[in-house]
């Protein structure tokens, strides 16, 4: 008799917390997550950071959050946390009344691109081990993931010979309208540079210097072709050759823009699917290697434009150093150099090798 009172005790529990678990259980419940930062390097780690509140008096005996979440980011295993082939995340949470609990996961980011692990799906238990009430929503945690940069010596060498050409031809040109001080005349200074007043006041001839120009200007150019004919997605090998470009990219920008020289890229390739071909012209501010790196971050690699058609596309460029990134090289490319040549710019191609792989 005490076993059936007993078994029917634990019936009306069960059924009663169902109906309770149903009813409220994912009523004042709050869930948010996000990265550590807004950006990071390829390579580099960062924490993914959950928030989950019970705002109600109703105890949840366990709750399961599950989310896709992308091979490139890479959770370490910790206690309530299980990762499954490395693309769904699920957390496993007992929450009491009124009670928040907050996790931090290490994450490591594997490769360049913009990431958002966005919705997930909350599912309630009951002290039994049956599911109860579940729902999906949207908790964005995003983060850019900017592409590796290269070591000097790894960088190809017509790459590293035009980037070392341009900072030292940009620390070789004065601007005749940026005056930086007053010093004595020497042989040889231009007569134009004599300070009249100056000369009168300290008599002797005194002659202005200047700073240097902000003239030159680089803009690198990716084609994401691997042939003429070439459309549409690439293969994985292939992928991995685009990502090399990016990187050199990437790091020729970065190092010029650091000697004042105004940098940009452009690529046949779009930022986010269904938008135009990337194009970034040659520019030079303290917001600039913010710009290019998240630019660099969500670039597609997925070919928008012919490539020949694409040159066409910069032909209002003028004064401006061009690196051509190319897995391979063609009469009519070279034709199109030659008139972005014929337009006073210097166009430099670089072909891109099977071996170099992404870094």
């Amino acid at each position: 008799m005490n076993g059936w009172v007993l078994t029917l005790a634990l019936a009306v529990i069960a059924i009663l917390q169902r109906w309770l678990l149903n009813t409220f259980g994912l009523k004042g419940l709050s869930y948010t997550r996000r990265f550590s930062k807004k950006a990071a390097w390829a390579g580099e780690e960062a924490e993914m950071i959950e928030v989950i509140r019970n705002d109600r008096l109703f105890f949840i005996p366990w709750l399961r959050a599950e989310s896709r979440i992308s091979p490139f980011l890479r959770l370490g295993k910790q206690d309530n946390l299980a990762v499954s082939g490395e693309r769904y995340h699920k957390s496993i949470f007992t929450l009491r009344p009124f009670q928040q609990i907050t996790r931090r996961h290490r994450v490591r980011l594997l490769k360049r691109g913009e990431y958002d692990v966005g919705n997930v799906a909350l599912t309630a238990g009951d002290l039994f081990g049956f599911g109860g009430k579940g729902l999906d929503l949207y908790a964005p945690a995003r983060i850019l993931v900017y592409p590796k940069l290269l070591e000097e010596k790894d960088l190809p060498l017509p790459v590293s010979r035009l980037q070392g050409d341009l900072i030292v031809r940009r620390h070789y040109l004065t601007d005749p309208f940026l005056v930086n001080g007053i010093r004595g005349y020497r042989p040889g200074d231009p007569i134009r540079d004599i300070h009249w007043p100056a000369s009168a006041r300290m008599g002797g001839l005194q002659v202005k210097t200047h700073d240097y120009t902000a003239d030159t200007k680089l803009l690198v150019v990716i084609n994401a072709q691997m042939s003429e004919s070439q459309w549409g997605e690439l293969m994985d090998y292939e992928q991995d050759m685009i990502e090399r470009a990016i990187s050199i990219a990437a790091t020729v920008c970065l190092r010029v823009l650091s000697a004042g020289v105004a940098a940009g890229f452009a690529a046949n390739m779009p930022l986010e699917d269904g938008e135009p071909p990337a194009l970034l012209p040659p520019e030079n501010h303290s917001a600039r290697e913010e710009e290019l790196l998240a630019a660099f971050a969500r670039l597609k690699i997925l070919r928008c434009r012919n490539f020949l058609s694409f040159l066409d596309d910069l032909s209002f460029l003028r004064g401006t150093d061009i690196l051509i990134l190319s897995a391979y090289t063609s009469e009519a490319i070279e034709e199109k150099a030659a008139l972005l040549r014929a337009l006073g710019n210097t166009v430099t191609l670089h072909l891109l090798e099977k071996e170099e792989k992404a870094a």
